[in-house]
């Protein structure tokens, strides 16, 4: 039965192209012989079959790497907050002084904040380079992720790069006890290791996501590392309030080193190596995926260059991390010194926005792959408007932060509608490489994060450049440059993305509509 909106959702071209058959049904069912348990109908409408969702190895490895991003992400952001607290409040009033725009307004402080912790001389652009550190490794490793996953598997590469990152987190106090130098190092380090793991992760999907539920299963996979964020912030506000910032690194290092041993006990890098999946299946991923992987044993890097759909991913990962970067570094210092709120005030208050994206790239993904499975909108539509959604409504309401002045429950709810709608781009553009390539997907995200981690090195330093003293105005600056980077990338992205295989992602060059 022919879709009632089918006609709504044009495929640009690609008939066929994101309709991937699964696994067929068995003999016995076309005779009227019962049916191999345990393989339900992919869609009410559809003779596709596809293995349950409940308890499947997929989904377990959704769940595990969920768990995992939400570690890395623990692991990153926890400074953010902690800085506040490790920094002498004398030495950075010399040179970025806390704006007197907005009356003071936090609650008393019944509990005295704990002051144990050494305290650092370090003025505001010290600091910038402590932040920024990070992706000065994070950057290096993309491109040497993405292709050592895609030729020996993304297990032991996300698993060892999350426990190094790990590892080098407890070292942190006695980098700072060191001196700047030292901690740039190690959080350069850092970046080395979590440079490793979304292509090592794209990697492992490649083999392991059938086409219709990529976006629920990438979606679930990667909104750990928002939801590390909501944790972590919080928590570290709590940490450094109540006992000192030292712990906040100690805690979280622990957890990562527990996380590496599950990972490296219950994970597989492709379903024919996993020890447990069902016969089921393994045959529904494996068919589903037949016509979509190349054979080829050379990666095709010039035709892959000359892309123009890799590129529309370019520019759309570089222009949506512009904002997600500056908001992840510095948005504990505007919740401080712009709107005043207290440190532990300011660990609740920063994690709110990263609540929402959670919640909302957990429900676009199963949105996504409705709409694609029952629906039949092709996937080149669906990974456009969610797009447009994920980048042009953030920077709607990022502007509109700027213009409301002191109004703090304004400030917080634009900000956190503002992330909130980013969360949709985990079904946009974020897992489009595994559309045009699958087979390569874990390099083409090697390449687009490259370009996408510029923003992490270059924006928090132009964000603090933009506020030396912290005035509203200077902060709406910020927000509407952030805006226009994020319209551009939209637009860019649905102007050329496309939503098949391309040809030279395939050996035999004749994509998989064929």
């Amino acid at each position: 039965m022919k879709s009632p909106v089918s006609d709504l959702a044009p495929s640009d071209g690609e008939e066929g192209s994101d309709r991937t058959p699964l696994l067929q049904r068995s003999p016995q069912a076309e005779t009227g012989d019962r049916p191999n348990p345990g393989i339900k109908p992919a869609s009410p409408e559809s003779p596709e079959l596809a293995a349950p969702a409940c308890c499947s190895a997929r989904y377990n490895l959704a769940f595990l790497s969920f768990f995992g991003f939400f570690v890395l992400y623990s692991l990153r952001v926890n400074l953010s907050v902690a800085l506040v607290d490790m920094v002498d409040s004398n030495t950075t009033a010399k040179d970025n002084r806390t704006s007197y725009e907005c009356a003071e307004h936090s609650a008393p402080i019944k509990v005295l904040h704990n002051q144990t912790g050494k305290k650092y001389q370090w003025d505001a652009e010290t600091q910038g380079w402590i932040l920024g550190s990070f992706f000065y490794g994070y950057i290096i490793t993309q491109i040497p992720g993405g292709y050592v996953a895609s030729k020996s598997g993304g297990k032991l590469l996300l698993g060892f790069g999350i426990l190094g990152t790990a590892v080098f987190t407890l070292f942190t106090p006695l980098a700072a006890d060191f001196g700047v130098g030292a901690l740039v190092a190690l959080r350069a380090l850092e970046g080395l290791g979590e440079g490793v793991t979304f292509p090592a992760m794209h990697a492992m999907w490649s083999s392991w996501a059938p086409p219709l539920e990529r976006s629920k299963l990438l979606s679930i996979s990667y909104a750990g590392a928002q939801l590390g964020t909501v944790v972590s912030l919080p928590l570290s506000g709590i940490i450094c309030y109540y006992m000192d910032w030292t712990y906040v690194f100690y805690f979280f290092g622990i957890v990562g080193i527990i996380w590496f041993i599950l990972w490296i006990c219950l994970v597989s890098d492709t379903p024919e190596t996993h020890k447990t999946i069902s016969p089921y299946e393994k045959e529904y991923i494996l068919s589903s995926l037949k016509n979509q992987l190349s054979s080829q044993k050379s990666v095709p890097w010039i035709p892959m260059l000359k892309s123009l759909p890799l590129w529309s991913i370019v520019v759309a990962h570089f222009s949506y991390n512009w904002t997600f970067y500056t908001l992840l570094t510095l948005l504990p210092t505007y919740m401080k010194e712009v709107l005043r709120f207290n440190i532990q005030e300011n660990g609740f208050l920063s994690a709110v926005p990263y609540l929402g994206c959670w919640l909302c790239m957990i429900l676009s993904g199963q949105a996504a792959d409705n709409l694609r499975a029952r629906w039949n909108f092709s996937t080149l539509w669906v990974r456009r408007v969610f797009s447009l959604i994920g980048m042009i409504g953030p920077a709607v309401f990022l502007v509109a932060a700027g213009f409301i002045g002191c109004d703090y429950s304004l400030a917080v709810a634009f900000l956190t509608i503002s992330t909130t709608l980013g969360g949709f781009c985990s079904s946009g553009f974020s897992i489009n490489h595994l559309d045009i390539a699958p087979s390569y997907a874990g390099i083409l995200l090697g390449i687009t994060n490259t370009f996408a981690t510029i923003p992490g090195m270059i924006g928090p330093i132009i964000a603090r450049s933009l506020t030396p003293e912290n005035t509203i105005g200077e902060w709406k600056t910020v927000f509407c440059i952030a805006a226009a980077i994020n319209v551009f990338g939209a637009i860019f992205f649905t102007l050329f993305a496309k939503g098949e295989v391309q040809n030279w992602a395939v050996s035999d060059h004749r994509g998989h509509r064929n």
